[in-house]
């Protein structure tokens, strides 16, 4: 048996009044997609386990067969692991944001308008990091690049103490609000401020700015952890298994549950990315012997930040097009039995640009189970309503995979 799974990060959403009160999922073109769902099993799954905050380390995680609650050791950690850092166990891993602030007077009351800095190049980004590590860097805090605006600070006999926001959760809002609470943090807030200066008329941001793109003006800390440590997947689960991503977060998770982590040339984990290269990806990694291919799609949820209706609708059709469709194919005449589930990690809705804790909704689709195939079973968020329900997602890891 094959498994397939087909993360669309962030993909859910909620009735959008300029789509007649629809969503993107419903709106979109995604024959694949609804053909999976009228031939299969549906229904939604809560992926955020109560009291935790909807972020894509604790719903992939949990997608992924790992209760969050007991493995989750910070979102910066599985990313620090994805770049290759060596996380000590005292160590305390930060995510470093290259952010895009606006307007005048001291810094608490500037904007933060954009968490990715327009996508800004690793290229880019990388300049501005070694910048700052040349003001900040010490034998006990380390700066390490990683993809686009997504990078990594390592603190030796670091805290975890304080309260630090994702940006992402504040886009449009006044900093002031929501920079680092607690005790022992005024060193962070500083270090928010001062990277401010440094980058606000940096050569890489005057020209950014020339060429009317969003400038990296500002770091943002956030998704501080101490060293994760997962069971490994194919001992856990008796399958063999890889990850095909951009982003770094599930990368790192790959790497930390000992599952193969491929890279795919061109894919950037925003709209534009190589879809063709990552479909390919997964039939080469089935043909030599994988079980089980964990394939995350990040632009559904970029758009969903940005508030790009029709990008994510765009994103959710080049999906169904370029990568399930020749799959599925691939699949059908490879001569074993399959099966797929579709779904997101989370809802990135477009009207609040941020991640919902809400129930998600899934496609299960079994070559070796026939249903009757219902035409009005779509991939939707009405999933929920017409099948099973999941309280959590290794429940549904669980059923996928083991049918129980």
């Amino acid at each position: 048996m094959k498994y397939f799974v087909l993360l669309t990060d962030g993909a859910g959403d909620n009735p959008i009044e300029k789509l007649h009160f629809r969503t993107p999922l419903e709106v979109a073109s995604k024959p694949t997609m609804d053909f999976l769902a009228a031939g299969g099993e549906v229904g939604n799954v809560c992926t955020i386990p109560d009291g935790m905050s909807a972020g894509s380390e604790v719903a992939n995680l949990s997608v992924m067969g790992y209760a969050p609650e007991k493995y989750l050791t910070g979102r910066s950690p599985l990313e620090a692991a994805s770049i290759g850092v060596h996380m000590k166990d005292t160590d305390v891993s930060f995510r470093v944001n290259f952010v895009t602030l606006e307007g005048d007077g001291i810094y608490e009351n500037l904007i933060i308008t954009d968490h990715s800095s327009g996508d800004i190049t690793t290229e880019e980004s990388d300049i501005l990091l070694r910048d700052i590590a040349k003001v900040f860097e010490n034998e006990n805090l380390k700066f390490y690049t990683g993809v686009s605006y997504r990078h990594c600070m390592v603190i030796g006999n670091g805290s975890l103490e304080g309260k630090f926001v994702p940006p992402h959760d504040i886009l449009e809002k006044r900093i002031g609000d929501y920079l680092p609470k607690g005790d022992n943090i005024g060193y962070f807030v500083d270090m928010m401020k001062k990277s401010h200066e440094i980058l606000k008329n940096h050569p890489i941001n005057r020209d950014r700015i020339s060429r009317g793109l969003n400038p990296a003006n500002s770091l943002w800390l956030w998704g501080q952890g101490t060293k994760p440590n997962l069971p490994i997947f194919e001992k856990k689960n008796g399958l063999k298994a890889a990850v095909i991503s951009a982003v770094d977060l599930i990368k790192g998770i790959a790497i930390c549950a000992d599952m193969e982590s491929i890279d795919v040339e061109g894919a950037t984990g925003t709209l534009h990315t190589n879809y063709e290269g990552k479909a390919q990806a997964a039939i080469e990694a089935f043909e030599r012997g994988v079980d089980y291919v964990y394939l995350h799609v990040e632009a559904t949820d970029e758009c969903g930040h940005q508030g790009d209706i029709d990008g994510k609708i765009k994103a959710i059709e080049y999906t169904d097009r370029k990568i399930l469709k020749p799959v599925f194919e691939y699949l059908k005449q490879c001569g074993e039995d399959f099966s797929i589930l579709l779904l997101p990690d989370h809802k990135t809705p477009i009207a609040i640009r941020t991640h919902s804790a809400d129930s998600v909704p899934f496609v299960i689709y079994r070559s070796n189970q026939r249903r009757q195939f219902d035409e009005d079973r779509k991939y939707t968020e009405l999933c929920g309503s017409k099948g099973v329900s999941f309280s959590d997602g290794p429940k549904l890891s669980d059923y996928f995979i083991f049918n129980k």
